[in-house]
Order: structure tokens, then sequence, then C-alpha cells
């Protein structure tokens, strides 16, 4: 064995990430889209349920400012609710894209 070998640096490759087949990257656009039409329906069908809740509770208490006040609370808990999923988007969408940044990658030879 020549002396220069045994001082000669050996780096192990560094791993490929797990490539995902086009069948992985379809399912995630379909549960993108899923959470994006969501985001898109929660809203009016808040206000919906509120007005009908509303109205109801008009027929049964005999008050005629209980629509208004349906209606209202409706609009409050589903604007609530999209800011809430909105946020929470962005967060999963930050953090894959630092998981992307970063390279994670597990190390299979522990």
């Amino acid at each position: 064995m020549p002396s220069d070998c045994k001082f000669m640096p050996y780096n192990q490759p560094i791993p490929d990430r797990k490539q995902r087949g086009k069948a992985a990257g379809g399912l995630e656009s379909l549960v993108q889209a899923e959470k994006l039409l969501q985001i898109a329906f929660v809203l009016p069908s808040a206000m919906v349920i509120g007005w009908l809740a509303g109205a109801w509770a008009d027929l049964k208490l005999h008050r005629s400012w209980l629509t208004v006040a349906g209606v209202i609370f409706g609009c409050v808990a589903g604007l609530f609710y999209v800011v809430q999923m909105a946020i929470q988007a962005e967060k999963n969408v930050g953090r894959a894209e630092s998981h992307t940044k970063r390279g994670d990658r597990t190390d299979d030879s522990q």
C-alpha cells in the first residue's frame, strides 16, 4: 500500500432524497385544491347557517333582530375560521419550503 493513499480523505456521497412519483405529486395537488375550496365555501356557508339559526330564533322568540344577529354571527365565525385556516396553510407552506431549502434527509447509516 503506497504511503500517500492512507491519508486520502473519503467523503460519503450525500444520499438522494426520495423522489416522489407523479401520482404522489398529483395527490398533493388535489389535497391543496381541496383546502382552497374549503376556505372558499366556509364563509358563505357559515353566513347561511347563521341566517337560518337567526330566522328560527325569530320565529320561536318573536324578535325581529335575531335574523340580523345570526347573519352577523355567522359572518364573524366564518371569517375567524377562514383566517385561522389561511394562517395554518401559510405555516405549512413555510415549513415545506424550509425543508426543501435545508435539504432534509435521513441518515440511513445509523
